[in-house]
């Protein structure tokens, strides 16, 4: 039988940065001993010889392990997750209301989308999108049954596919609608198509009456051959997380490629845990070239003085050298550029929003590691706005991502068994209530109090007036527990109609963050009073920011 292994070396090489963890089996746990981030391409052996060495510093005597020598390093079992440049899906329709249709649900997969249809485009230029080689794949579309407007154009799209087929043939085509029981883009492929004809499958329909998404998201993510991409493993670690804590588990990431939600529920009667959210390279901090919209949704979380240009600008730099310029303005920078990626993430899983808010939500991702606890946990209020209470923790190790790859769930929930404390920050405890945030009839804030917070914890008690609209940071600090009242002048909605609320704290970096703003939230339009109104609730969450 073989032994073991007593270290293991925990990888996440994502787009910008290279995350290496030492883990040590001692007394028959998984502890972590270290982590350690450089920039993308940085010797993953290097970083490990870094913590290995730092470890022996400070524990001689673990450092004397035989697994631990410089010669073993190399040797030593890497459990790795890697992150790689999205491919590209051509998305293909007889009408742009079919295109939209199929883009709604292809964004919602890791693949970056561009989109042609016979309306906009000519044969010609269908045929160049195509045969483009940064194109991996294609998703050709019709309604099913088609309409009136779309079966003009069913020969031509076949034609289009088989010639795709023809000269590509490493190519991934799907078919859907009724292009799925159509023959004659066969007749164009001939009797002897090249190359692996699995690779061109019919598409779950999603046009039409009978049409439903969730099995061509499903479909689309098939054809990602990534076993080892620490993004789709998420998923799975928040099954695992909500199956062993046994709590409604929530996982944002932000990261360079891309992002990910995914809300993930205990199994009920005996049935494994089940969960929902997508994978999207609109998630990602910061798109290769931003446009107008993109550099619109950066300006709308800023609390800075750029302009569209110059935002532009420092967006493309930060693509370009992600690591640099991680303090002051530049750590302002990436946390507006990750609210944005939030909000853009929040657009795309309206079902998610629907649902109660979880007990747990996990926050992943490099874009988060210079900004201080109590601005991610702000991050979160401003865009992943859901009235109820959430425990709030942060991914500091990048650990979850590789969990993820492990196929086998028990070795994956043992592992976490182990690692949770370790590996999960506390940030502390987020409360939103909804239809808080109206203020008095003759404007501005009231005279009298909104509402009266009282916080229990470790023997004393805290008593703080609030004011509608207002965000308030209470210390709370990691590993206290505490039980937060709140009466209200007036009724709110926190799963209910009421003006009493009582829920339970658990500490954290961050502390108890109440938020009583508007459920969701309303900036002003100019920009330069949103600017100030940022600002403002920004202040509480950099305290120690000379600006």
């Amino acid at each position: 039988m073989t032994r073991a292994p007593e270290t293991l070396a925990v990888i996440d090489a994502g787009g910008a940065t290279t995350s290496v963890s030492l883990l040590v089996r001692i007394a028959g746990h998984w502890r972590l001993m270290g982590s350690l981030a450089g920039p993308a391409g940085t010797s993953e052996s290097a970083l490990l010889a870094v913590l290995v060495g730092r470890l022996r510093d400070a524990d001689p005597e673990l450092g004397k392990h035989p697994e631990l020598r410089d010669t073993a390093l190399d040797w030593m079992p890497r459990l790795a997750a890697r992150s790689r440049p999205p491919e590209t899906l051509a998305v293909i329709g007889a009408t742009r209301r079919t295109v939209d249709e199929l883009s709604i649900h292809a964004h919602r997969t890791g693949w970056r989308v561009v989109t042609a249809s016979t309306e906009t485009h000519d044969p010609r230029e269908m045929t160049e999108l195509v045969l483009r080689r940064d194109v991996s794949a294609v998703l050709i579309g019709v309604s099913d049954p088609p309409g009136a407007d779309e079966r003009a154009a069913l020969d031509d799209l076949a034609a289009l596919a088989g010639a795709a087929a023809r000269r590509r043939p490493e190519l991934r085509l799907l078919l859907s609608g009724a292009l799925r029981a159509r023959r004659s883009w066969l007749d164009a492929l001939g009797n002897d198509p090249p190359g692996d004809p699995a690779r061109i499958t019919a598409a779950p329909v999603i046009a039409g009456r009978r049409g439903t998404g969730d099995d061509l998201r499903v479909a689309l993510d098939r054809l990602i051959d990534a076993p080892d991409d620490g993004r789709r493993g998420l998923r799975a670690t928040a099954e695992s997380l909500a199956e062993l804590l046994d709590r409604r588990t929530e996982v944002l990431d932000v990261g360079f490629h891309g992002g990910a939600r995914f809300l993930a529920e205990p199994g009920v009667g005996g049935a494994g845990p089940t969960s929902s959210g997508v994978i999207s390279t609109d998630g990602g901090l910061a798109p290769a070239e931003p446009d107008d919209e993109i550099v619109d949704s950066v300006l709308a979380w800023s609390t800075g003085s750029l302009d569209r240009h110059r935002m532009s600008d420092r967006l493309r730099e930060l693509r370009r050298r992600p690591w640099v310029d991680g303090t002051g303005e530049g750590a302002r920078l990436r946390l507006a550029a990750a609210s944005a990626a939030l909000a853009r993430l929040a657009s795309l899983t309206p079902e998610v929003d629907a649902l109660a808010s979880p007990d747990l939500t996990v926050v992943c991702g490099g874009a988060f590691a210079t900004a201080p606890p109590q601005a991610v946990a702000l991050a979160v209020a401003d865009t992943i706005r859901r009235v109820g209470t959430t425990q709030l923790v942060r991914d500091h190790a990048r650990l979850l991502g590789p969990i993820g790859t492990i196929e086998d769930p028990a070795e994956r929930r043992l592992l976490l068994a182990d690692l949770a404390r370790d590996g999960l920050v506390p940030l502390g405890t987020l409360v939103i209530a909804g239809g808080a945030g109206a203020k008095p009839a003759t404007g501005g804030r009231a005279k009298t109090p909104y509402a009266h917070l009282s916080l229990e914890s470790v023997g004393a008690t805290v008593e703080r007036d609030l004011n509608a609209g207002e965000v308030a940071f209470l210390d709370l600090p990691p590993g206290a527990a505490g039980e937060a009242r709140l009466e209200f002048g007036r009724t709110i909605r926190f799963g209910r109609r009421t003006r009493r609320v009582t829920v339970s704290a658990t500490g954290g970096l961050a502390g108890l963050v109440v938020d009583l703003r508007d459920v969701p939230l309303h900036l002003p339009e100019r920009r330069d009073r949103r600017r100030t109104r940022l600002a403002d609730w920004s202040t509480q969450a950099w305290p120690r920011d000379e600006r």
